[in-house]
């Protein structure tokens, strides 16, 4: 059976684990060699322990990756790029991420809704699917099913882990090279 639509790649780095409180300070995607990637200024400090992780600093109004300034968007305009981004697919997509269910998802939507995006977004979009739960569901024999691992063990490499554009980017590959099957997908999916 023909998979119908798109799935798109996506990850968020934000200020902090907090699914009803952090900001997102970048959102990315990738979809048949195409890259999606927004840098946002967050209304909030970002905690400590995200910063260990992603590098991702404010200091006098401008936001930092590994002491580098990079440029920033306003978070509503950011997220209509992202949209007029997902409308460039054929329909309907799926957006995909690792942990989607738990974090990327929630804050997504939360998000979403805040800027009054929601209805817009849902044109689009049709649902979430989580390739944690997939890779668990397609390779229950190995030990961790955290990216990088699944990176190395699947494509034999290693990457940028937690800069939301190659996180995105090796997901589409991990993901085409599991090929999963319609019924796998559907198993994992959210919909909206």
């Amino acid at each position: 059976m023909a998979r119908q639509g798109t799935i798109v790649f996506f990850d968020l780095e934000t200020t902090g684990l907090g699914t009803k409180s952090c900001h997102i300070v970048q959102l990315a995607a990738s979809c048949k060699n195409t890259i999606f990637n927004h840098y946002i200024l967050p209304g909030i400090p970002i905690e400590y322990r995200a910063t260990e992780v992603n590098g991702l600093t404010v200091s006098y109004g401008r936001l930092f990756l590994h002491g580098e300034p990079v440029s920033t968007e306003p978070l509503y305009s950011s997220l209509q790029s992202f949209i007029r981004y997902l409308g460039r697919f054929p329909g309907p997509v799926l957006l995909a991420a690792h942990n989607s269910r738990r974090f990327d998802e929630i804050v997504l939507m939360r998000v979403l809704e805040m800027c009054s995006l929601f209805k817009q977004f849902k044109q689009v979009v049709s649902g979430f699917v989580d390739t944690l739960l997939l890779s668990r569901k397609l390779h229950p024999q190995l030990d961790c099913f955290k990216q990088p691992d699944l990176v190395r063990y699947f494509l034999g490499g290693k990457y940028n882990a937690h800069n939301a554009v190659e996180d995105a980017k090796q997901l589409d590959e991990l993901f085409n090279y599991w090929n999963p099957d319609n019924d796998d997908i559907e198993e994992v999916t959210s919909r909206i």
